[in-house]
Formats: C-alpha cells, structure tokens, sequence
C-alpha cells in the first residue's frame, strides 16, 4: 500500500507543473521543464505514483493534433518506472493500444468514448488489436450528466460482452471483462 509520507517529495513538483502548464494551453512548451521536474521528483521516489494523461477528445480548449498519445513515447522511455495512464484516447485509440502493447509502464481507458461514441463494441475491438486485456481500464468520466454513469457501465459491459467472446474462450472472456471492469485498476493503483 502507499503510504502517504511517500507523497511529500513528489507534491511541489507536481503543483508547479500544474499552475505552469495550465488546462487547455495552445503552447505545448509552456512548463515543459516543470513536467519533467515532477516526473523526475515522482520516479524519484522510488515507488512512482501513476501518471494521468488526458488523451484525445474531451475539453472544447484542446487540439485534437497535439492529443495523440504517441506524442508521449520519449517520456513513457525516459520514466520506465512510472506507470503512465492514458485518458479517453478517442479517436487514438488503436495508437494508445500499441504504447500499452509495446510499454510494460502504459494503461488506458475509454472513458469518454464510451459513452460518447456511438460504437462502444468497435472502440473496445480497436483497444485490444494489440493491447492486452490486463492495460485496459474501464471509466466513464460521466463528470456532467449522472445518467451517464448507467449508460457507460451498461454500455462497456454490452461491448465486453459482444468483442471478448470473439477474442477468446467464454471461461477466458469472464475474467477478461472482470480485469478490465476491476481488476486492472486495482492493481494499477495498489487498492487491491
């Protein structure tokens, strides 16, 4: 389990990264050097925290070309011991499968694809071309409209239930769909 202690090191780097870099800025450089001073304080610690990354569609601010996931590869090699965490991934989610495919230190969900894409079974088939059940997680990031917590979790349990039987044995596709509902998270984030 982690222990909170273990944060006080990681906290100032992280919080400078965060007022320098800002939500939504159109300048990618802008608090470049505080991101990499928060990654470095993080792996630092010996035990990283995992590392949030929104990816893909989500806010009006964003765009959409500086979104794609492959733009993070020389820091997902710089930081192998920090576990990285993409964010939504529309419509890079076949590229944010191969980082999870390629990198040991890679996971990612889709949330916001699901519910917002109206082909939740496609998404989850595109996630696992090459990605393994074990780097996906299940989210809804239903944050503005509650119904959207329903919908996402019946809808991901419809796509799971319609694309993992074709990938694998029914025994199998059970305890797939139960890894990436639960599981993956849990372990990611050490609440199990």
């Amino acid at each position: 389990m982690l222990e909170v202690g273990a944060l006080e090191g990681v906290r100032a780097p992280l919080r400078a990264a965060h007022r320098e870099v800002g939500l939504g800025q159109p300048r990618p450089e802008r608090g470049r050097e505080h991101v990499v001073a928060a990654l470095e304080a993080n792996e630092a610690s010996g035990d990283p925290l995992p590392v949030q990354v929104h990816c893909g569609f989500g806010d009006s601010d964003l765009h959409l070309s500086r979104a794609d996931p492959s733009h993070l590869k020389p820091l997902v090699e710089r930081f192998r011991e920090t576990p990285f965490v993409l964010l939504h991934c529309y419509p890079f989610v076949r590229e944010a499968g191969w980082l999870a495919h390629v990198y040991g230190n890679v996971w990612f969900d889709l949330s916001l694809t699901i519910p917002h894409v109206s082909q939740p079974a496609q998404a989850v088939r595109e996630a696992l071309e090459l990605a393994p059940v074990s780097k996906l997680l299940y989210a809804s990031d239903a944050a503005r409209t509650p119904e959207l917590y329903y919908l996402a979790a019946r809808w991901w349990r419809q796509a799971l239930a319609d694309v993992l039987p074709e990938l694998m044995p029914e025994d199998q596709a059970e305890e797939a769909a139960r890894l990436i509902l639960r599981d993956n998270a849990r372990t990611l984030y050490r609440l199990a």
